[in-house]
């Protein structure tokens, strides 16, 4: 960034810049990618041969570098550019640089934009009206409403991650009328699955998991209390603004309340761990810095991180303000706090599960115990008990919480480097908001008791420009797919411009004058015909061309179901589900590969997952699973569940091959054709009768008479298979082989560990029920494959 560094060059010793020798510049090589140096690192953003040859020419004339005085002259301001107040950077240079008006638009005031006047027959709803503009202007007509019960599937999958129940698409699938269309809504929205689904794109954004990660992957026994607080949040339809406040200083807030108490682990979502082996100040560093990014991430759609080091490259961020804003937690610790549960809600567990925990304690077989060897056998079997007695605390009345402490100073620090101080700065927040966007500064405290609650409602306040804009972009891509700021983590220079600004500002402004409801910013997207439109276009071949991204939401876009709605609605069609909610984490059933690998946890490995024991506990909805970190669900990451290590601001959607062997040929996929089948089958003597509700139970219809043909033959086909070649009985395996190397001696030791499998009620399974069931069950497999069934439409 200045001349001065340029021609020293970097770590590496070699300058950047040789003025007046391109080829012994390092700068001109690597832009040629020339050497193991090559800029821009992908291939994608690569300079042309143009921009290459005027870096060329440049240096070959000189490389002239102007001076501030310089810059300010040949950089007169236009109407497009402007210079932003900050509190200090670290470089006059960076001070004095312009920036193009569209680059700081999120910064700026929310703009009272009118929707326009609607065409004659055309949608009078404001959100129509503001995309109708955009519309007209490339003359493209919208496509028409989708069928009754098309809307039925797609709102149920939307607001709750289910599919729609039986008797709801009985009642309004042929006829859907706009007072049973809002009455549906309202229903859903009343539903607790409707909390848990909303939590879920909530859990993504902040990285819920019920482990710490990295190698001391501990559990955090407490950490499911956080969870169903978002839950119960979204359930009382909590104003948004109250919603951040007790995320961010809950505390302080309402320290007497519990419910307070456990939000404020929001501050605790992020991996993190301190061992013997590290230094306290380092990981406590970490932990500063983690927050202040997830702070400006998940709230203000600000990605922090870029200026731990520097000025920020692109946004008017100043290394200044990013230990300003990481002062206001320099008082924060952790701290297990207790909060006594409410009323009639306290987590019951069974003293069968008691009991399982203490049977896992020493559940070793210890070969040869004597000498280093033996010593390291010890060693592995304390790790394993301090895992086991965490998993005990998950029924304690605590809150994985914060509390304040004595003050730290905070510094600025040279590169993010801790043991490179370069003056102490005081608490503050973004401060260039103050210039752009007309916000009034937080009004901190002087003691540290305070200080997060004032940033708090600072972030949570009317008149900053970003909160309101980043949550009601989030909401708006639950329903179509992409935001219409399609980056909802990153709403600065290298985030993407709103496709609609004005509709954007006026859902904002909507959306505080609703009283911050998110509940009622539902009501007003789903009642918009751009949400009910079909997703067949009369002129597809022109919009393919004219809008190949359906951004202006000419149609409806189908999505595939996320991995959580796949899993849920399986078990939902089969019968399995069970509603229950709340509580600590729940152990579904992993395939043996992954459920018995060594999950190594420092010094030690972990016991094998054991799933719960009953059924019930079993399928309960994905959110009630237990998160670990360092061991995903299966089935949900190959259909691209996040990890939970960084916040997710929009699933991935891939299609790999082993999507398809998990959906054809995984146990779990298996297990819920064979319940439905056999729950089918219970109801139903006929095989035409059979085959006619496994479609309705699965894709809310019933077959063609093609449809209900070919499942006949292959019905036919699979019995005479299954009758010829009867499944074999599956013992569970009763224990498996570990082995490590001892630390000290170096010699490879190997022990036992004994899987405990008392009072556990498997599935269904395949040789407790006839061929005739089982051959049905191929048939329900083939209908759980379909793109009907795992796409939204």
């Amino acid at each position: 960034r200045t001349l001065a560094v340029t021609l020293r060059g970097g770590e590496s010793g070699e300058a950047a810049l040789v003025p007046g020798a391109p080829d012994k510049s390092a700068i001109y090589r690597a832009v040629r990618r020339q050497g193991d140096l090559q800029m821009p690192p992908k291939d994608n953003d690569k300079l042309n041969d143009d921009e290459i040859d005027l870096l060329r020419r440049w240096i070959a004339a000189g490389a002239d570098w102007p001076n501030d005085l310089t810059v300010a002259t040949l950089a007169p301001l236009g109407k497009d550019l402007l210079r932003v107040k900050t509190s200090a950077g670290l470089s006059r240079d960076w001070e004095e640089r312009p920036y193009a008006s569209t680059d700081v638009w999120a910064w700026r005031p929310l703009q009272k934009a009118a929707p326009p006047e609607a065409a004659t027959g055309a949608s009078t709803h404001p959100i129509d009206r503001f995309l109708a503009a955009e519309l007209q202007k490339k003359q493209i007509v919208p496509a028409g409403p989708a069928a009754s019960s098309e809307l039925l599937r797609r709102v149920a999958w939307d607001l709750t991650g289910l599919p729609p129940a039986a008797e709801d698409l009985a009642r309004y699938g042929s006829d859907l009328t706009p007072a049973n269309y809002a009455a549906y809504v309202d229903q859903l929205l009343g539903s607790r699955a409707y909390a848990e689904r909303a939590a879920q794109h909530w859990l993504d954004v902040v990285r819920y998991a019920d482990t710490g990660g990295f190698s001391n992957d501990y559990e955090r026994p407490q950490a499911w209390r956080y969870r169903d607080y978002v839950i119960n949040s979204f359930a009382e339809d909590k104003p948004y603004n109250r919603f951040i406040i007790e995320q961010i200083a809950g505390d302080e807030f309402s320290p007497d309340d519990p419910e307070s108490l456990i939000a404020v682990g929001f501050l605790r979502m992020g991996p993190w761990e301190h061992t013997a082996m590290s230094s306290a100040a380092i990981t406590r560093q970490m932990f500063l810095d983690d927050v202040t990014n997830s702070v400006g991430v998940t709230f203000l759609g600000q990605g922090m991180s870029c200026c731990r080091c520097h000025d920020h490259k692109f946004d008017p961020l100043p290394t200044r303000d990013y230990y300003a804003l990481q002062a206001v937690f320099a008082g924060t610790q952790f701290a297990d706090r207790r909060a006594p549960f409410a009323k009639d809600t306290a987590p019951q567990p069974d003293q069968r599960e008691l009991d399982f925990l203490k049977r896992q304690r020493g559940n070793d077989s210890l070969t040869p115990l004597q000498g280093n060897i033996g010593d390291a056998l010890k060693r592995v079997i304390k790790k394993r008990n301090e895992y086991l007695d965490r998993a005990e605390k998950r029924y304690l009345p605590l809150a994985m919480s914060v509390e304040n402490r004595a003050l730290e100073q905070t510094q600025i620090l040279t590169g993010g480097r801790l043991e490179s101080p370069a003056g102490v700065v005081g608490t503050g927040a973004l401060s260039a908001m103050t210039d752009l966007g007309q916000t009034p500064p937080p009004k901190f405290p002087k003691e540290n008791a305070g200080l997060r609650l004032a940033l708090a409602q600072w972030i949570a306040s009317d008149t900053n420009t970003l909160t309101a804009r980043v949550i009601v972009n989030r909401v708006w891509q639950q329903h179509f797919g992409v935001g219409l700021v399609v980056t909802p983590n990153n709403f600065g220079k290298m985030g993407k411009r709103p496709t609609h600004p004005e509709l954007l500002d006026w859902l904002a402004l909507r959306f505080m004058e609703d009283g911050w409801s998110i509940k009622k910013l539902h009501r007003l997207v789903l009642a918009s015909a751009a949400y009910q439109r079909s997703t067949k276009h009369p002129q597809a071949a022109k919009l393919r061309e004219l809008d190949p991204s359906n951004t202006l939401l000419a149609y409806f876009s189908p999505r595939r179901l996320t991995a959580e709605e796949l899993r849920d609605g399986m078990l939902a069609v089969s019968g399995e589900l069970s509603h229950a909610t709340g509580g600590p984490g729940v152990f579904p059933e992993y395939n043996p590969e992954v459920a018995l690998q060594p999950r190594h946890i420092m010094g030690g490995i972990a016991p094998a997952w054991s799933p719960s024991r009953t059924r019930a506990e079993r399928h309960r909805r994905a959110i009630y699973a237990f998160h670990a970190r360092t061991l995903p669900d299966p089935l949900l990451e190959v259909f691209n569940r996040p990890a939970s290590d960084a916040s997710c601001e929009r699933r991935e959607e891939s299609n790999i091959p082993t999507q398809v062997f998990e959906l054809l040929n995984g146990q779990f996929t298996r297990d819920r054709a064979l319940a439905l089948a056999a729950s089918v089958a219970a109801k139903h003597e006929d095989d035409p009768a059979r085959i006619r509700s496994a479609y309705q139970r699965v894709l809310g219809r019933v077959p063609s008479e093609t449809e209900q043909r070919q499942c006949a033959e292959h019905l036919a086909a699979m019995q005479k298979l299954h009758e010829t070649k009867p499944p074999t009985p599956r013992s569970l395996p009763d224990k498996v082989e570990r082995e490590m190397i001892a630390e000290q001696s170096g010699e490879l030791f190997r022990w036992e560990e004994r899987l405990d499998w008392q009072d556990f009620e498997p599935d269904l399974q395949p040789w407790q029920v006839e061929a005739r069931v089982r051959a049905l069950a191929e048939v329900c497999l083939v209908l759980l494959n379909s793109n009907e069934f795992s796409y939204v439409y």
